[in-house]
């Protein structure tokens, strides 16, 4: 055996603490000349699937030898970077972004570095109840033991996930479960008759976590909105609609309501949808993925007014507060009701913590086992920057989307379709008589500005479409953004406008 190894040639030691070094001071460098660069970088890459293999000649098939890393940065920047649409442009407007800070990069470098497998609660469980605690949320959702000062006392508590999705699927899960104990079924036997509720705005991953928590699709409740809630939750509605439902023998188990939706930023009503919804001892969970960030401020924070009764609430720091992805906090008025349909007990994983009460095991508030360490890059961001300066960073880009949204009341071939929220404009191209526009015509002209606008690669933008419309999507908040970059964009939507009108009047 000792001349086996003897013949080998080279050692190899993927960890050596000097190539650790030299890599990462590589990779840094890099990281610097992409922030310092990207502004200039086309947002939207122009290339056509399958183009990285003809760009890497070595991509056909796995390298057998070892190469430089510098090799690898050399193909990074010249082949990976210009196919990658970058979120990280101040000239991105799409979707919602996704915020980053130097401290959670440094953070999630960090963590990466340390590979910690995140079974553990203590800093996760901190950054969580420090969230907590600049939402205002309740203490009955903090992970720190309750005033009475007994482990028994605790009940409520949170986790951090990948994504929204897992948060709607594993509370789907401890609802369905409890909706069964609850009605004294065998097993899974009545799960035909258990019924989700949700606005028809719902974020489509809402739909396809009930899939896969097992949810008879026909028992998945889309409840109408329209122009007079500007496309919010009406209460009402959701209660008859939960009342038809235990009419016809039903079961209603699980209402979902959003703090900003992904459409239009619209906002339903978390009390009178948890008043609706007691009734039939359903489980309401609150998605505020995104504007859910912007409750840190006093001013946005009756928005979740009502929210101490729900069961759980989840909010996406990667969306909107400078923490990379991926990120998205959960937190539960009662862990029991997640651990009971979740966990997991091995005796390799048992512990005195776990075992006596005192803490929850995170592996078991959540769909996997092995998870990533995330709580590093949040407690960073929150560290390092505090509330006041995350509070500033939220008002900057609310500031900033007034003054898009005056560009766009201030041009009367435009409008703005829905009452701005937060950081999000929903504008068109109107229909004009006197430009002999019609619906129809304004259809395929904002279809065309928005095309015409994502080619030339300066801006990127998203639409959607609210009450029937086509709808263009003005989202800011990319953490480089100034107010130069909206202006820059709004001359180029008005140039690329006239362009159009002027060619299909010609």
């Amino acid at each position: 055996m000792a001349a086996a190894f003897a013949a080998d040639s080279e050692r190899f030691e993927p960890l050596n603490a000097d190539d650790v070094r030299s890599y990462l001071h590589k990779a840094v460098d890099f990281v610097y000349d992409y922030y310092k660069s990207v502004e200039s970088l086309p947002v939207l890459p122009g290339v056509e699937p399958g183009y990285l293999v003809r760009q890497l000649k070595s991509a056909a098939a796995p390298p057998n030898a070892a190469a430089p890393f510098d090799v690898a940065m050399h193909e990074l920047r010249e082949a990976v970077v210009p196919g990658t649409t970058h979120w990280a442009s101040p000239n991105f407007f799409a979707f919602f972004p996704a915020t980053n800070s130097a401290a959670a990069i440094a953070g999630e470098l960090v963590a990466s570095a340390m590979n910690t497998v995140g079974f553990t609660w203590r800093l996760e469980a901190l950054a969580l109840d420090w969230l907590a605690q600049l939402l205002l949320l309740p203490d009955s959702f903090m992970n720190r033991r309750t005033s009475a000062g007994t482990a028994a006392g605790r009940t409520g508590g949170g986790v951090i996930l990948g994504t929204t999705s897992e948060a709607m699927l594993v509370t789907l899960v401890a609802a369905r479960d409890a909706a069964l104990r609850r009605n004294g079924s065998d097993g899974m036997a009545g799960i035909t008759r258990l019924t989700v509720y949700a606005p028809d705005q719902t974020h489509s991953t809402f739909f396809k976590a009930c899939r896969l928590s097992g949810f008879d699709p026909a028992n998945v409740r889309s409840v109408p909105t329209g122009a007079d809630t500007d496309y919010a939750l009406d209460p009402a509605r959701l209660l008859e609609a939960m009342r038809r439902g235990a009419d016809a023998g039903l079961v209603p188990t699980y209402v979902c309501v959003t703090v900003g939706t992904t459409s239009s930023n619209a906002v339903d009503p978390v009390g009178p949808a948890a008043d609706a919804a007691a009734a039939f001892g359903a489980w309401v969970h609150v998605d505020a993925a995104y504007a859910g960030s912007a409750c840190i401020c006093p001013e946005f924070r009756h928005h979740l007014d009502g929210v101490e009764r729900v069961d759980s609430v989840s909010l996406s720091p990667h969306k909107w507060l400078l923490t990379c992805l991926d990120c998205t906090c959960l937190w539960v008025r009662d862990t029991r009701r997640l651990t009971e349909s979740l966990e997991t007990r091995p005796e390799y994983l048992r512990n005195d913590a776990s075992e006596s009460g005192a803490v929850t095991d995170l592996k078991d508030m959540q769909v996997g086992v092995g998870r990533r360490s995330r709580g590093l890059k949040l407690w960073m961001v929150m560290r390092t920057y505090g509330a006041a300066k995350l509070r500033q960073h939220i008002r900057s880009d609310v500031a900033m989307a007034k003054v898009f949204e005056e560009c766009v009341r201030a041009d009367d071939r435009f409008e703005v379709v829905v009452p701005r929220n937060f950081a999000l404009v929903c504008f068109r191209i109107r229909p004009s008589a006197t430009a002999g526009m019609t619906e129809e015509d304004a259809e395929a002209a904002n279809r065309e500005l928005m095309e015409r606008l994502n080619r030339s690669g300066r801006v990127f933008l998203a639409n959607t479409v609210i009450g029937g419309k086509f709808v263009l999507r003005f989202a800011v908040g990319s953490t480089l953004q100034e107010e130069r970059h909206l202006r820059s964009a709004w001359d180029l939507i008005k140039m690329t406008t006239t362009e159009i009108i002027k060619g299909k009047m010609d």
